[in-house]
Parts: C-alpha cells; structure tokens; sequence
C-alpha cells in the first residue's frame, strides 16, 4: 500500500473532504391515484403500502 512522503495540510486535507458530500435520496410519487405521496423507489409506499404501478402487480402490503 502507498505511504505518503509528507503529511498533508490541514487545508488540503479539509478541502479534499469537503467533495464528501451526502446525497439528497430520489423520491417518486406513488402510484396510487388516491394517495400520491413520495416515497423511495423500489419500495412499498409507507401511507397506503401499495407496490408497483401497473394493476397486474399492484400490491398492497398489510402492516
């Protein structure tokens, strides 16, 4: 594994960790005509726990 020769600044080193950033998650909105909240993607819906657009795979989980 590469060591480094000298140590690095501070300010590098901040500057470097500054490009860390944390990523807003993308949110969709649900299928279901009635409900229509956001919610993760590839997930059941949190508020009325319908998965999948399409009538065909239209689930709705029970909690």
């Amino acid at each position: 594994m590469a060591v480094p020769k000298r140590r690095m600044s501070r300010a590098n080193t901040h500057a470097r960790r500054s490009q860390w950033k944390a990523e807003v998650p993308q949110l969709v909105t649900c299928a279901n005509p009635a409900c229509g909240e956001k919610h993760l993607p590839h997930t059941a819906c949190p508020s009325c726990g319908q998965y999948g657009p399409t009538k065909a795979r239209r689930q709705v989980l029970q909690a």
